[in-house]
């Protein structure tokens, strides 16, 4: 592949070509990390969504994964029986909390009956280059640190032996497997970790066509589920869409939603009917049976979605399933957002609102980028845009579209174009799956913080403009892209130096607490993780969060799960603008 981003119809024909790549193996690939942003990348398609994401600063080759330079065997999996040497990183600020953990010389002894109850070979991994990776990402500037060990496990009886390992020596577990966290919440805790690698339980175990159901294990990615009922020819579909990559268990994890959250909802809508959950004290619960509903108790199952694996490790899930609707795609153009979010609004309560699968807002520094990156086959006027899936068959489609137009001209749209075809569709939301792509790739040498917040939606215009003033006024180059019919949107600011970062940090810390001001929450969709957590007071209050901590401490006694990371801790001083 080019060292550069490819422009224009060249560029557009190499990302066609990658339409049905899903994922690249990385004991097929080597994964090449430069020094910039516009240098070597690779595209990964998002399944059901289309979205093609250029991630990070990729190339791919046969062979190992360099990072920083250093280069680290992909199969990183023999490794040799031997005492290894502890990796404890000390210069990473403890967070601090009443919890006693185990010492260098216990997780040496660790490690070593982790060898002995998992001796396939490659299982339990100790080289210092690979742990790095699993303990930091790419798209994350939060505070990180390598673990002490990981270990792969197939089965949720893996995941019983290596918890009770952990219990015995008091040595922390961080659940990983997509590796998509924005937040930080796979890094390692500084006296030493256990990672608990996912990623070969990735099975899906049964498909019940005629209940709508399927289970799967915990690493399974969302769009592997999708395409196998494609190739099965079931005509349903999990519509739960976050990032590339991310799997069921960091879904859960996280409380994700995703682009088709305005007609399907949230990870905490009802679409895990249930959870297999390995719990600290190394018992294995199922929250509930199978059935579409239940009044018998409280819903123990959400009470481990958003907990990012502080309560227990997530190992299967009974996802619920939703048919598949032919759907076309529309645009509208408007002078401000004000305009456009009103349109919205309108359009959601009206009897055609239902019909609406998803509402993507575009603003107009995203649309010059995506134009200036010459990916897709057309540009559109510099203007805050709306971005509209419609679903249903052509008479609900074509009647719904009319009506959309309608409301779109009351609030002042300048433009409005729609799909009469699939493939019109497939092309006009090409502008919206290569937002961030075309964000990363807009300025040699720059990296991307990707962060989000979410607001009641007639606050958003509000909440988006004194954003983009804010971030005029400080000179970070930025773009927008939000989904307005939830309230929620992501800012991708751009930077290049430690003082650039600096100035970016400090002001996704003002657009939290703005975004908080206005009756919202520090995260849509991305969790909380390091990077949000210091925020949780101010957002849900101290009760609230005691309460969080109450059932924590009654769960995880030891705080042997993914410590660090959701809970706010004692002594941290939340950030003021």
């Amino acid at each position: 592949m080019a060292s550069r981003i490819l422009h224009g119809a060249a560029g557009r024909a190499v990302v066609r070509q990658c339409r049905n790549v899903r994922s690249i193996s990385f004991s097929e690939a080597k994964l090449s990390r430069g020094r910039t942003v516009g240098q070597n990348i690779v595209l990964s398609a998002l399944g059901a969504s289309g979205l093609f994401l250029a991630i990070g600063t990729y190339a791919y080759q046969k062979g190992t994964i360099n990072l920083d330079g250093v280069s680290v065997d992909s199969s990183v999996g023999v490794q040799p029986k031997r005492t290894p040497e502890v990796n404890v990183h000390s210069d990473v600020p403890i967070p601090p909390n009443s919890y006693q953990y185990g010492s260098k010389e216990d997780i040496k002894n660790a490690i070593e009956e982790l060898q002995r109850a998992l001796p396939k070979e490659g299982v339990v991994i100790t080289d210092p280059r690979a742990l790095r990776s699993y303990g930091s990402s790419e798209n994350s500037y939060h505070p990180a640190s390598p673990h002490s060990v990981a270990v792969k496990v197939e089965s949720t009886e893996d995941v019983v032996r290596v918890v009770n390992i952990a219990r015995k020596y008091r040595i922390p577990v961080v659940p990983f497997s997509g590796a998509t966290s924005l937040e930080g919440h796979y890094s390692g805790y500084p006296t030493g970790s256990i990672c608990l690698d996912m990623n070969e339980m990735n099975k899906i175990l049964e498909i019940h066509e005629d209940d709508g159901d399927l289970i799967c294990q915990a690493g399974a990615k969302w769009e592997d589920i999708n395409s196998a009922l494609k190739e099965k020819g079931i005509p349903l579909f999990f519509p739960l869409d976050p990032g590339p990559g991310a799997t069921i268990g960091g879904m859960i994890g996280t409380g994700c939603s995703g682009t088709n959250a305005v007609r399907y909802g949230t990870a905490k809508s009802e679409w895990f009917l249930n959870v297999t959950v390995v719990l600290p004290n190394g018992k294995v619960i199922k929250t509930r049976r199978r059935a579409r509903k239940s009044s018998a108790g409280f819903d123990s199952t959400k009470l481990f979605i958003g907990a990012e694996g502080t309560l227990g490790i997530v190992t299967e899930a009974t996802l619920r399933l939703a048919p598949v609707i032919p759907s076309k795609v529309t645009i509208a153009q408007f002078p401000n957002v004000q305009h456009a979010v009103n349109a919205v609004q309108q359009i959601l309560n009206s009897p055609y609102g239902p019909h609406i699968q998803c509402v993507e807002l575009l603003d107009d520094k995203m649309m010059a980028t995506i134009n200036d990156a010459g990916l897709v086959s057309k540009t559109y006027p510099v203007s805050d845009t709306l971005f509209f899936k419609i679903q249903g068959d052509d008479a609900s489609v074509k009647s719904a579209t009319t009506a959309i137009q309608s409301i779109v001209k009351e609030h002042k749209a300048t433009r409005f174009e729609y799909a009469e075809t699939d493939e019109e569709s497939e092309e006009l939301w090409e502008s919206r799956k290569y937002a961030l792509m075309s964000t990363i790739s807009s300025e040699e040498g720059a990296r991307c913080w990707t962060t989000d917040v979410c607001v009641p939606v007639s606050r958003l215009p509000e909440l988006v403009y004194e954003t983009k003033k804010d971030l005029e006024q400080h000179n970070l180059r930025s773009t927008i892209v939000g989904h307005v019919g939830d309230g929620n949107f992501h800012a991708f600011i751009l930077f290049k130096t430690d003082q650039e970062l600096q100035a970016v940090s400090e002001a996704v810390h003002r657009l939290v607490h703005r975004a908080i001001s206005l009756d919202g929450t520090c995260t849509g969709e991305h969790g909380v993780g390091v990077g949000k957590k210091e925020y949780l007071v101010d957002e849900l209050g101290e009760d609230t969060v005691e309460l969080m901590k109450t059932i924590k401490n009654a769960i995880d006694p030891l705080g042997i799960m993914n410590p660090g990371k959701l809970y706010p801790d004692q002594e941290d001083e939340r950030k003021k603008p």
